[in-house]
């Protein structure tokens, strides 16, 4: 009697051992799972390109949209360099900069174009709906005999890049200053000239619309929009040009980065504004409609430059013309020469795009 429950009881001992290294083996693994996930993603350099021939795209029709924007094969990316910055120590002042470079979004809530750009949608609008707007023209043309067709505007004017490439920023300063030549007007100076070099006439307002007061910026610049406009009727697009600001809860900056023909270039996002019904911006579709104009030129010229699209519900000006359109070039982490880069690249193709609708 004694024996068989000295048995029994080994017999339980072992198999609980077992049951505890079993356990151990899923917890070690899952525990590597998740350090994968959170471990910081390195700088790449990603070739992104349509996943499609563009000529393939004219042959959608209802059949087929469904199975148009579910195609997973569409977010495929490849990673072929990872580079490191000079090592600081990062202090409570001192705080880290991740360069991240965004890819294509998979999800209900994107929506892809001819070109294998994207649109994030936060509105009630179906896909379907945004993929046929996004494949048709603004309701004007560009002149080129020289009168202004573009006013490039500031709201936020003061908004600035870090000086130089770094791995962390001083988390005491705000990313904002009167330097012209460090915040997005030195961008929007780049943008000009590219439209200017391409026979567009443009005007290039620098006014500072959030400096000393950041409240009631947007009326601010919403006057001085319409005080140029009513003096240059002939402006049909107006972009208004940010930075974006991203950090995470732990107070990372990041900063989005892609390298265009070997060089370092801030990702740059459009946000086009939907009307819900309060905003008093019913010809929306028209600035959405330019906003793929322009993404899809610079995903064809510079595939990834561009993150998708935002489409959500807000209005930021864009109700002055049926061209208007708010433009972020990368983010305060971004340093100067990425941002400035990017205003030229960015400046070349909203030119392309513009020329395609000239007469």
């Amino acid at each position: 009697m004694k024996q068989s429950k000295s048995s029994s009881d080994i017999i339980f001992s072992l198999m609980t051992f077992a049951v505890i290294l079993a356990l151990g083996y899923v917890i070690m693994q899952i525990s590597q799972k998740i350090t994968h996930s959170n471990t910081d993603e390195p700088v790449r350099s990603v070739s992104a390109q349509p996943y499609k021939n563009h000529s393939d795209y004219s042959k959608l029709d209802d059949t087929t949209i469904s199975e148009y924007f579910s195609d997973s094969k569409w977010y495929e990316l490849s990673v072929n360099q990872e580079s490191s910055l000079p090592n600081q120590t990062q202090t409570e002042d001192n705080r880290t900069i991740r360069q991240t470079t965004y890819g294509r979004g998979d999800g209900g809530g994107f929506v892809r174009l001819v070109s294998g750009a994207q649109v994030e949608n936060h509105t009630t609008e179906t896909s379907q709906c945004i993929y046929a707007q996004s494949n048709l023209l603004p309701d004007y043309t560009i002149s080129l005999d020289g009168s202004p067709q573009v006013l490039i505007i500031h709201t936020h004017t003061t908004e600035g890049f870090e000086l130089s490439e770094t791995d962390y920023y001083d988390a005491t300063q705000n990313a904002r200053t009167t330097d012209d030549n460090s915040n997005v007007i030195a961008v929007g100076n780049e943008i000009a000239a590219q439209l200017e070099a391409c026979g567009i006439g443009v005007i290039h307002d620098t006014t500072y619309h959030d400096y000393p007061s950041y409240t009631g910026c947007y009326a601010r610049s919403a006057q001085t929009t319409k005080s140029i406009i009513s003096q240059y009727p002939t402006i049909k697009v107006v972009l208004d040009i940010h930075r974006d600001s991203i950090t995470t809860l732990d107070g990372t900056r990041i900063a989005p980065v892609i390298e265009i023909e070997k060089q370092k270039a801030a990702q740059a996002r459009i946000i086009s504004g939907c009307d819900d019904g309060t905003m008093d911006m019913p010809e929306y579709m028209q600035n959405f409609r330019l906003a793929c104009l322009i993404q899809n030129e610079t995903e064809y010229t510079y595939p990834g430059l561009m993150r998708a699209i935002e489409f959500d519900y807000n209005k930021y000006n864009q109700d002055i013309t049926t061209g208007s359109l708010t433009i972020e070039v990368g983010s305060a982490a971004n340093s100067l020469d990425q941002a400035i880069y990017t205003g030229q690249l960015l400046g070349n193709t909203i030119a392309q795009a513009l020329l395609s609708i000239s007469t």
